[in-house]
């Protein structure tokens, strides 16, 4: 899962003279306007941008992309995050880059989408895999990095981010104003801690910590006791799948599976790295190939692994289905 960086000099592309005039008169314009706005009303009258923590995050879809992203673009960078509920890695990095945007308190704006909900966005991005940010800057989108990146590598590239929009665009951000997310009040309800929080919780814990090992343990606990736990299944089969990508060589063990289709080991590992870049389909797909062209013991292999990954994403999931489906064929 090493990231695949992308250079920020990709910016600079964004700063063609016409379009970076056209947004930074815009950002010149609104502030000249919600100034004058407030000295006419005798007091601190909120700026159209004025927005509270909470809106720093927001959820993004492909009705409302052109409101949330496009035109919001023209005042804050909007940092987009494409995720999806079954990849791990998105479960690591997400909660990071929420507390990153929120430290720059209006200077950034976060926009995560599902790419399982937008098939259409992740198509126009060209999503090879997931996790994968970009950034929106006066309507024009650059590419960030995909898979996690190490917190201070991503906290300079939002640094450049911010840079690049404010000198190159006059786009400062948005005001950001606490009180009005204490105005409202909001009210949390306790739920009570079931059984298996606490190890559930101390599994989580351990992947952000980065230590599989822990995970895997703290999930196989729970189904020592609860072998139906759903929520233990689905973690443990994700912790699993990542401690064996974890030390692998993607370009080695690609090649490896190009160069042998009917040598199981070969295509289990690049299916692993299939599912952990996001390509569903494609890992499904090669295991159902292997199948087809393996017998006895290794063919139980590879139908073992493909039930292992089915695991990872959840029997609910459409892509599931249909590959039992063809599994089901090759087999009888």
């Amino acid at each position: 899962m090493q990231p695949r960086n992308m250079s920020m000099s990709g910016v600079v592309d964004l700063a063609a003279v016409k379009a970076a005039g056209e947004a930074k008169a815009k950002a010149e314009q609104a502030r000249a306007e919600a100034a004058r706005q407030a000295s006419q009303g005798g007091g601190a009258a909120p700026s159209a941008g004025a927005v509270p923590p909470s809106a720093l995050v927001v959820d993004v879809d492909e009705a409302g992309f052109e409101r949330d992203v496009l035109q919001l673009s023209a005042e804050v960078p909007v940092v987009l995050d494409f995720w999806a509920e079954w990849c791990q890695p998105c479960k690591q990095l997400s909660p990071l880059l929420e507390r990153l945007v929120t430290e720059a308190n209006g200077r950034l704006v976060l926009a995560k989408v599902d790419v399982d909900a937008n098939q259409m966005l992740m198509q126009q991005f060209q999503i090879q895999g997931i996790p994968a940010v970009f950034a929106v800057v006066a309507g024009q989108v650059l590419p960030l990095f995909q898979g996690v990146a190490p917190e201070q590598q991503i906290r300079e590239t939002l640094a450049q981010l911010v840079q690049v929009a404010e000198e190159r665009f006059g786009i400062i951000g948005i005001e950001v104003d606490p009180s009005a997310e204490a105005a409202a009040g909001p009210v949390e309800t306790e739920v009570p801690a079931g059984p298996y929080d606490a190890l559930l919780e101390a599994a989580v814990v351990a992947l952000d910590a980065g230590d599989l090992g822990g995970a895997v343990q703290a999930y196989k606990n729970v189904l020592a006791d609860d072998p139906g736990n759903t929520e233990a299944k689905l973690g443990l089969a994700q912790a699993e799948l990542l401690a064996r990508v974890q030390h692998m060589n993607p370009q080695e063990v690609r090649t490896a599976a190009a160069e042998n289709p009917r040598d199981p080991a070969a295509q289990i590992a690049a299916a692993d790295l299939d599912l952990v870049g996001g390509h569903v389909e494609d890992a499904f797909g090669r295991l159902v190939d292997a199948v087809k062209v393996t017998f006895g013991d290794d063919r139980d292999a590879v139908r073992l692994r493909l039930l292992e990954l089915f695991e990872v994403i959840g029997a609910d999931d459409p892509r599931v289905a249909a590959a039992r489906t063809a599994l089901a064929r090759v087999l009888f």
